[in-house]
Order: structure tokens, then sequence, then C-alpha cells
């Protein structure tokens, strides 16, 4: 906690020394919103405009907070931790998006709490390019202006999933309190090339693979390959269609990431855990990493409509490797699908639905199947403030009578608390 308070005195420090220009005009070019104006998004839309007028830093962040109130219960072959109603750790992010020249931004996310370290630590970043002027004005403005660039150590763009999650604090997005069972997300350092025109979209990526950076142990992992191809465009003033398909491969890995990277946590402390759990070092409660730690391919396809108040997102994945030691690919299937209906003054407020279902083999050859059910509902109070109420249920089924999932589950009420800007 020490730490946290050190970076919240220096940032109190630091931000009156920017000028009131740098933070009075707070809106900046190629970014997604992080507040309202985000929702429903998905990448930094590509802006062409011509308004670059020099350095301009903008300091945001998100604080969160959720009252829990779950129940959980298995065969009774395997003891479960006792838990009961109460509030979890409020989490808090500290974000600096920056305008460094004409088409030339970075972005670096800071987690100032998370579940899994409570310490400060970074979380990643990326430098991304919409514009050659800084080569020279106007060098291929005419490729430029349908082409991004991203490179960093930063969050991939695997699927769509990824930009409906919460990220630690930055729960905006996520019409829910919970992430998908199956969380496609992690951080690696890489590049990132898309080319988008008249709604449709393509992106190419390349990344060393690593979760953790090291120099040490060279050749135990290869690069990994991502890439998406998709159409995201208005058909007509009330009705929004996008569609995409993306793929995620690595031949050769220490330990693939992709449904364990993310070390923020999750939203349901304590559930389906030992009595011996702990917050941080349980931080995965109510989600499966199907543990492939040598090769992964992962295929995720991801439908998208938005018809004046109703909207309906969708999640087709299929991930196949192996570890290290199995000589064969297991093979697991995630499906999820969404429908809100936004209503009120500017559509703030809505209520919704998602079922969300993995079904697969385990490294022990269990096939198991594990089922969500999440309802739910939201009030944006302003822009920057969100409230939400879900309810959730989760089963455990064909899991071996000595493993604590066996006969699993858990259910109740969550509400969460959203400040993000």
């Amino acid at each position: 906690m020490k730490k946290q308070f050190l970076y919240f005195a220096v940032a109190l420090l630091i931000i009156p020394g920017f000028s009131l220009s740098a933070q009075g005009d707070r809106d900046l070019n190629n970014y997604r919103f992080p507040d309202k104006r985000g929702v429903s998004e998905f990448e930094a839309p590509k802006d062409t405009a011509d308004d670059f007028d020099g350095l301009k830093v903008r300091i945001g962040g998100a604080s969160t907070l959720q009252f829990q109130a779950l129940d959980h219960e298995n065969s009774g072959n395997v003891e479960l931790i006792e838990i009961g109603n109460n509030f979890n750790l409020a989490t808090a992010n500290l974000d600096l998006d920056v305008e460094l020249y004409d088409g030339v931004r970075m972005h670096l996310r800071t987690y100032l709490s998370s579940r899994h370290h409570t310490e400060t630590y970074v979380k990643g970043g990326y430098f991304q390019i919409d514009k050659l002027d800084f080569v020279r004005e106007g060098f291929l403005e005419n490729l430029m202006q349908y082409v991004t660039i991203r490179v960093g150590h930063m969050e991939n763009n695997y699927g769509d999933a990824h930009f409906r999650r919460s990220d630690n604090a930055q729960a905006f997005f996520n019409p829910f309190v919970g992430n998908l069972i199956m969380d496609g997300f992690t951080t690696e350092v890489g590049g990132e090339v898309y080319y988008r025109k008249n709604g449709f979209i393509g992106m190419v990526g390349l990344t060393n693979g690593k979760l953790n950076q090291s120099v040490t142990s060279p050749g135990e992992t290869k690069p990994s390959f991502l890439a998406k191809l998709g159409y995201d465009d208005y058909l007509n003033d009330d009705f929004r269609l996008r569609l995409t398909g993306s793929v995620y491969t690595t031949g050769k890995s220490a330990g693939t990431y992709l449904y364990s990277g993310d070390r923020a946590g999750s939203r349901y402390y304590f559930v389906m855990e030992a009595p011996d759990a702990s917050a941080s070092g349980n931080f995965r409660s109510g989600r499966w990493n199907p543990g492939f730690r040598n090769e992964l391919t992962a295929l995720m396809f991801n439908p998208f409509f938005k018809y004046k108040g109703f909207e309906f997102f969708g999640v087709i994945e299929q991930a196949k490797g192996k570890a290290e030691d199995e000589e064969s690919d297991r093979k697991f299937n995630q499906y999820s699908a969404e429908l809100l209906y936004r209503f009120g003054n500017n559509e703030n407020f809505y209520i919704g639905t998602r079922y969300n279902t993995v079904s697969g083999e385990t490294d022990s050859g269990e096939d198991i199947d594990i089922n969500r059910l999440q309802l739910g509902g939201g009030w944006f109070m302003t822009k920057n403030i969100l409230a939400k109420v879900e309810y959730v249920s989760q089963t455990y089924d064909g899991f071996a009578t000595d493993n604590i999932l066996n006969d699993g589950k858990f259910s109740g009420l969550m509400l969460e608390a959203v400040i993000s800007f």
C-alpha cells in the first residue's frame, strides 16, 4: 500500500505541471475513449483529421469496486473454502496517452492495484503510427490513410472478446461483471499492422511468444503469429454489423499464456477454491485454463450487430495444443452469446444476458463441461460513472471425484461500481 500512495503522490505533483491546454482538451486522434463513448467499440478508429498542434498528454485512469454475494458447493469429496458476502479489493489503473507527433501516439497502462499483484506494476503499452510525416511530410500518405502500425509490449489483438472484457479497473466496456470462462488475453512484445478501407479490416502481427520477458533459455520459445480479417460498418443509420475471424498460433513455447496471461485476476473471489487459497495466489477463480504449454493454435469468430437499442455479441472459439509431455493435441471449444437492450436518454441504461460454455479434454483425460449464465444490467450515471448488477450461475461437469470441481457450482449476486476517465 505504501507504494500505491507514493505513486498517487507523484501523480498529484506531476499533474499541475501540465498546461491547461494539455488536459483541457482531452480528446486525442485515433483513440478509443475510456468512457461511455468507447462502449461497443473495438479497434481505435482510423481518424484522418489533421489537427495536431503539438505534444498533448492525456492522463486518465479507472477505479472499480465490487460487492460479492456468492455461494459455492461441490460433491463434498474435497473441502471448499468458506466464503461470505462482502466487498472485494478495490482496483485502480493509471493511463498515460500521448500524442507525440502528427499521427503518432503512445499508450501506457499501469495497474495501481489488482487482485494478483497488490503493488503497482506496468501492464504494458504501445507505440501507434497512423502517419509517416515524421519521415517526410506526406510520405506514403495514400497508403497510410488506410494503414495503422502498432509496436510494443502490449495486449495482443486476438479475437474481439478482449475489447469487451474488464481490464483490471477498466470495466466500462464489459456489460457484465465477469470475463469469459476461457479468457483469451495476453501481453507480449510484438507488432501489428492494420489495413482498413470501406468497412473491411485486416491485421497481421508477430510476437516473441513470451509473457515474461527474458534473454535466458534461448531456443525454448518460437515467435507467435496472429491475424484478423473482418468487416465493420453501418448498413444504415440504425444497423451496425461487424464480423471477424482471428487466429493465434505458436509452434513452440516454454509456456503459452493466451488463457492465463491476465495478471489482474478474476472478479469472482475464492469460488471453487480450497481452504488454503489466497486472493493473489488463486487469482483465476471461476476461469478455466486448458493448460496448453508447448504448442497452441486458437481460432475465434465474433459476430456483432447493433440495431437501435438491441445489441448482440457472440464468440465461437476453438483452441488446440498440448503440454510438453503430451504426444497428441487436445482440444477445447468455447461458445458465448450475449444479448443487450440499451435504452433511456443516450442509452444510459441497459439490461442483458450472456451464456458461456466451455468443453474439452483435460490433461488428465477428463471430458469436462463448464457452463455459465449471467443476467445483468447497468446505469451510466454520467459518461464516466457506471453501476452494474449481475446474477451469475456456473456449473462444472465431468471432473474426477477427487477434483475440487467435481459436481461444482457457484451462484449469486455481484454489484460493481466503475469510474473511468
